[in-house]
């Protein structure tokens, strides 16, 4: 046994078995919990998994399913910067990652525009979609955001814990 740990810190070091880091890291990002899972740490899978894809449910029904969407034009000075936190959360916003590549190749958009980003609008009192969403969803858009923002950055600490695992604290040191 170790001198600068104690017992139970010493056995549950030794309990806890990361597998291959790297690997489990790309499994929690691509789906939230399962690097976790791939680990054998399956409370703390689940944890995450509820927690995680909770809010960016919550956050994805309360948007009205417009909030997450990637986009990067700054000369129409539309950046979606959001969507870099957005895409953390892995699978879920996969969608999201391929219309925004076709709708910046100037293709048409898939899925009855599913997670596409806002097109421009005939509306005479709007001038895209996206003034339309934020007209019609008032705060619900921006918490809608702010929630699956929030479970991207969420993830992003899951996925160092399934590639670094748990952090012990530091035995305190005796003073002589």
């Amino acid at each position: 046994m170790s001198e600068d740990r104690p017992p139970e810190m010493e056995e549950a070091a030794l309990e806890i078995n990361l597998r291959q880091p790297g690997v489990a890291a790309l499994y929690a990002w691509l789906l939230p919990g399962a690097g976790h899972f791939y680990q054998g740490r399956i409370t703390k899978g689940i944890l995450f998994a509820v927690c995680i894809l909770g809010t960016y449910g919550i956050g994805f029904v309360l948007g009205d399913q417009k909030v997450v969407y990637a986009a990067w034009e700054p000369e129409k000075d539309h950046k979606r910067w959001q969507f870099v936190c957005q895409m953390a959360v892995g699978l879920p916003t996969f969608p999201a990652m391929i219309q925004g590549i076709r709708y910046h190749q100037d293709k048409e958009v898939l899925w009855n525009g599913f997670m596409a980003p806002p097109q421009p609008t005939h509306d005479l009192n709007t001038r895209d979609a996206l003034s339309d969403w934020n007209l019609r969803l008032n705060s619900a858009f921006e918490m809608g955001t702010l929630y699956t923002v929030i479970a991207g950055l969420l993830n992003i600490l899951a996925i160092y814990d399934a590639f670094s695992g748990p952090m012990f604290e530091a035995a305190p040191q005796r003073r002589e």
